[in-house]
């Protein structure tokens, strides 16, 4: 299989290797969100010129205003939460292994591994804390949707502070999930949060997110990345949507409901559903039927999905976002159970 395909949204891939076009496929195979944000009536000059400090500093203000958050936070735009964890393992951190957490989102490893440090995969990795250089938490975890408690991040955040190492929590998914964020938190020593904006806005294509912690770490990280390193009609979006609450509530529910038919639609075809969150569902094939020949099968009838290389008995799915795309899978699904492929 190619390896682009497991991983979320690579559909130029998916159309050369199964031969859909572009526009006929029905893409689960990330966790966005079906229903995007509005971006009509940009003003004009967010693209005919450079994107201002005052750019910045409005989508720095209404992030904090949208969580609430308290002075002692500070907070950097990104070219998508992506864009910060790349260029992270250059901030002035100790030496030392990193661990990362398995099963989750490989670009962390991936990242640290590209500069040399030694990597610890393990599902458990604030058993690291106080010891590894750099920590990192997945909350909740992509793909399985399992949450850390805030307790416990903290007090793992203490443990990197007092070897001055760093707890990196890649909260891309959480805002479906905000009680158990540690944003408000994020002004104290050794702990660092990532943020996606694509995901939960459904905006992937503006490359945005953000991260928060204490002023040192965001201004470490800010000198690497350089200047311009978000682009104006981003900083423009991203400012509008945060400080839109009524727009973030209205979504919250919608994302809860189609969470709540995916999980129901994929349970009655045989697919139990054994994680995930409000963005997608990870869920066990049927006995006789393997995770990539699910995949496959899904392929070739032009609906993508994600596969994991190592979980021969998985597949998650993100949410469909209209009844007729509902309909499309669950009559996709029965078709593969009675065929024999």
């Amino acid at each position: 299989m190619n390896p682009l395909l497991f991983h979320g949204g690579a559909l130029d891939a998916a159309s050369e290797r199964f031969g859909v076009p572009a526009s006929g496929w029905l893409d689960l195979s990330t966790g966005i969100a079906p229903y995007a944000y509005p971006v009509d009536d940009l003003p004009g000059d967010a693209w005919t010129r450079l994107p201002l400090g005052s750019d910045t500093r409005a989508f720095v203000e209404a992030v904090r205003q949208g969580h609430d958050l308290p002075d002692t936070v500070a907070v950097l735009p990104t070219a998508g939460e992506q864009g910060a964890l790349q260029v992270l393992p250059l901030c002035d951190l100790p030496p030392g292994p990193v661990a990362v957490p398995e099963p989750g989102y490989t670009g962390h490893a991936d990242a640290w591994s590209l500069y040399g440090r030694t990597v610890i995969a393990s599902p458990r990795p604030l058993d690291h804390a106080g010891n590894a250089a750099v920590v990192v938490v997945i909350n909740p975890n992509n793909p399985t949707g399992e949450q850390t408690g805030v307790v416990d991040l903290l007090e793992a955040a203490r443990k990197q502070a007092a070897i001055g190492g760093l707890l990196v929590v890649d909260e891309a998914f959480a805002e479906v999930t905000p009680d158990a964020s540690v944003l408000p938190f994020s002004g104290r020593p050794g702990l660092l949060v990532l943020r996606s904006f694509g995901k939960f806005f459904g905006l992937p294509g503006i490359r945005l997110g953000w991260v928060a912690g204490p002023a040192p770490t965001v201004a470490d990280l800010e000198t690497r990345l350089g200047p311009w390193n978000v682009s104006g009609p981003a900083l423009a979006v991203g400012a509008r949507a945060e400080r839109d609450q009524a727009w973030r509530t209205a979504q919250r529910q919608r994302l809860r409901r189609q969470g709540r038919l995916l999980e129901d639609l994929l349970e009655n075809c045989g697919y139990p559903v054994v994680g995930g969150t409000d963005l997608f569902k990870l869920a066990r094939t049927p006995r006789l039927k393997p995770a990539p020949q699910v995949f496959e099968a899904l392929a070739r009838r032009g609906i993508l999905v994600r596969a994991f290389r190592d979980r021969p008995d998985l597949l998650r799915f993100g949410l469909f976002g209209t009844e007729a795309e509902g309909e499309r899978l669950r009559l996709t699904l029965q078709m593969i159970s009675r065929s024999r492929a």
